[in-house]
């Protein structure tokens, strides 16, 4: 089998009761938002602010009141749930010009891209920042009606938007992507996409299309991208991450070939090949670089899918 849990993937296991009971509860909500015990997570241009301690780079959850000063006309504060402890929320300081430098912010922490922190935080600090990172893209590029055009409002705790003139409702929206490793005995398909970094092997992707099931999405992706068959019957469910950049389910698979032969798609990849069980391997023993090629860090899924074959037995 290849499922694996629980989920090694990052952004997943959120660590926090998401209280989707409270979003609607305003009298509860304006009430958390002066506790002491809540605590706050900045988040400034889609980088959340983190802090070193002596565990190590950690989120810098603060108590209310301080970066809410630097929110701009629009900027949303998002529930994002609670533990024993208290309350949690992120709020859009993107407004701010250099919070790190100058405000009541200076000098109490850092800002950092969320790929690159997520590979620094621990694993709930990581789920906490990708799901603030993903909701607050959200209401940032979706502040207009797609019915009729409209400004629209924030609310349920920022899980909503609404339309005050046609009084439609928006949610936040999640897109579904099926990353999969296509297998042939002891060998598996990797493939290069035209953006990726020089020597860079991984999975194929591809979103699901309207009317698609995850099997039927596995084999056209690899189909379109490779030219390389697969048997539906054969695709088996490994895991999923929730990535947000800017918001996707990665649906993670691996599928067995019906055939080998390699005609890739020219517009979206820039090679693909079969890889030996032994040379993945290699590769992943040497910390994921083998002979002329590399795979990605156990940050992505396509890590997590590649290391669950190569530890199958041949």
């Amino acid at each position: 089998m290849a499922l694996v849990f629980p989920n090694p993937n990052i952004f997943a296991l959120y660590p926090l009761d998401r209280a989707s009971n409270r979003r609607t509860d305003a009298a509860w909500l304006a009430e958390r938002l002066k506790d002491a015990n809540t605590l706050v997570l900045p988040v400034w241009r889609q980088k959340p602010m983190l802090t070193k301690s002596a565990k190590g780079t950690e989120l810098n959850l603060m108590r209310p009141g301080l970066a809410e000063r630097l929110m701009g006309d629009g900027a949303v504060t998002v529930f994002l749930g609670c533990d024993k402890a208290g309350a949690y929320f992120a709020c859009d300081i993107s407004a701010a010009n250099d919070p790190e430098q100058s405000g009541p912010l200076a000098g109490l922490g850092f800002f950092k891209d969320m790929r690159a922190a997520a590979m620094e935080l621990p694993a709930g600090d990581a789920a906490i920042a990708g799901t603030a990172k993903a909701l607050i893209d959200w209401h940032q590029r979706h502040g207009f009606c797609a019915n009729c055009g409209a400004r629209t409002d924030a609310a349920e705790a920022g899980w909503k938007r609404v339309c005050p003139s046609c009084k439609a409702e928006h949610f936040p929206r999640t897109d579904p992507v099926a990353i999969m490793l296509a297998t042939d005995g002891d060998k598996c398909l990797l493939g290069r996409g035209k953006q990726f970094p020089p020597g860079m092997y991984s999975a194929l992707a591809g979103f699901i299309e309207p009317g698609e099931s995850i099997e039927e999405a596995v084999a056209r992706e690899i189909k379109e991208e490779t030219g390389v068959g697969v048997a539906l019957d054969s695709v088996r469910y490994h895991s999923t991450q929730p990535w947000p950049f800017p918001s996707s389910l990665m649906i993670g698979c691996l599928a067995r070939a019906t055939d080998t032969r390699i005609t890739i798609d020219e517009t979206e990849m820039a090679d693909a090949r079969w890889f030996s069980r032994d040379e993945i391997r290699a590769a992943l023993a040497a910390g994921g670089r083998g002979q002329g090629f590399f795979v990605p860090p156990s940050f992505a899924i396509a890590h997590q899918l590649i290391k669950t074959w190569a530890g199958e037995k041949n």
